[in-house]
This record gives structure tokens, C-alpha cells and sequence, in this order.
């Protein structure tokens, strides 16, 4: 969750080429920082130097990894993306999922990962200065072809194992993954809380009342 500004800093190192877990610890660093600083400030009005300043290095620094805010911005929604982890969702210690159950678990993961705070709070960002920003736009629409580029694979991998053939399954791919952002657009823009019993049956029952389609795949 989102709180005051990271006090700590940028560990001070010597001179020269900064070795792999250095240069990860200062990334990593920096997009904490950063999303604080646009959580606190809103895209608009976060800076550039008060986040190098916060992190504890200097404006070079960001900017070396960073050339601008939107870029920044971008760096930090791919984060995101990798701290859900998606991929995990679709495999299974027991053997590769079925198409439902990979469905179902994938919606399940990717919404109980948005639904945190801190996550929860960028993506209402988002939507209240995409408007001002069309860079905020292009770094989600990215976010969301890898999504569906994603489900395109599982899809299929999983139409082959069982010896069917998916003549669109991107279109498939693409019909999920906006079913499920419908679903937490609805969310974020009514405020609700959803406990995660209700968010886990609408699942269920949106990737069943797809899957009523299946032959025509």
C-alpha cells in the first residue's frame, strides 16, 4: 500500500559499472518510489527530481534508466504485470489445466492481484487522467495485448492437446480478457468493495457461459 515517502536510499557504491543485483536494487528502488510519488501527486503532477530526490540518487540516474515520466509510468505498469506473475496461472503441479480450469484460474489470479490497494489506486489513476495523458493509455493497451497474446497461446496449446483445432483464438483470447477488465472497470468506477467469494462465482460463471460457445471456436 501506498504511505509517505520511502526514506531510504540508493546505497552509495564504488565508482565503475555497477554490478546486475546493484543495478536491480536501484530499479527496484526507483519504482517504488515512483509509485508513490504517483499515487500521492497523480500522474500530472508527479515529479521527475522529487523521485530521484526521494530514492535517495540523483536526476542522471533516473534518467539514464528513464529518459521521461511516461516512460517511467510504463517501466512501472509492466512491474506490475510481472510481480502478478500471470503465467503461473495457467500451469498446474499436477499436470497441464484444461481449458476451463486455466480460464478460471487465470481470471481468478489476475483480479485478486488489481484488487490489492496499491494496485487498485494506479489503475483509478489511470482512468481519472488518461483523458490529460494519452500516454497513460498506450502504456495499458500494452499491458493488455500481453494479456491476450497470452490466452491466444494457452488456448492453443490446450485446443491442440485435446485434438481440436481453435480457427480465431485470439478473438476468443481478446473476448476474456475484456470480460474480465469490463467486470473490474465496473469495480473501480462504482468504488465497490468485492469480497472475493463473489469476485471467484462471477468467474465461474463468465468463463462457463463463454465456454457455451466452444463449438464455434
Amino acid at each position: 500500500m501506498a504511505g509517505k515517502t520511502a526514506k531510504s536510499k540508493i546505497p552509495s557504491r564504488p565508482r565503475g559499472r555497477p554490478r546486475p543485483e546493484e543495478t536491480a536494487q536501484i530499479e527496484r528502488k526507483l519504482l517504488a518510489v515512483a509509485l508513490e510519488e504517483f499515487l500521492e501527486h497523480g500522474y500530472g503532477d508527479a515529479a521527475m527530481a522529487r523521485i530521484a530526490q526521494a530514492a535517495g540518487g540523483s536526476k542522471t540516474t533516473l534518467y539514464s534508466r528513464y529518459p521521461s515520466k511516461a516512460e517511467l509510468f510504463q517501466a512501472l505498469i509492466f512491474d506490475q504485470v510481472e510481480r502478478a506473475s500471470p503465467e503461473t496461472a495457467l500451469t498446474s503441479e499436477s499436470g497441464p489445466l484444461t481449458l476451463a480450469a486455466g480460464l478460471k484460474s487465470y481470471a481468478r489470479h489476475m483480479l485478486r492481484h488489481s484488487l490489492q490497494e496499491d494496485i487498485r489506486r494506479l489503475n483509478q489513476l489511470i482512468i481519472s487522467e488518461s483523458y490529460r495523458f494519452p500516454e497513460l493509455g498506450v502504456a495499458t493497451t500494452e499491458k493488455t495485448a500481453m494479456g491476450i497474446r497470452r490466452i491466444t497461446d494457452f488456448i492453443r496449446e490446450t485446443q491442440a492437446r485435446e485434438g481440436r483445432r481453435c480457427r480465431k483464438p485470439g478473438a476468443v483470447a481478446e473476448a476474456f480478457i475484456f470480460m474480465i477488465r469490463g467486470w473490474y472497470l465496473h469495480v473501480l468506477l462504482n468504488n465497490q468493495e468485492i469480497a472475493l467469494t463473489d469476485m471467484e462465482q462471477w468467474v465461474d460463471r463468465s468463463v462457463d457461459a463463454l465456454l457455451l460457445s466452444h463449438r464455434e471456436w
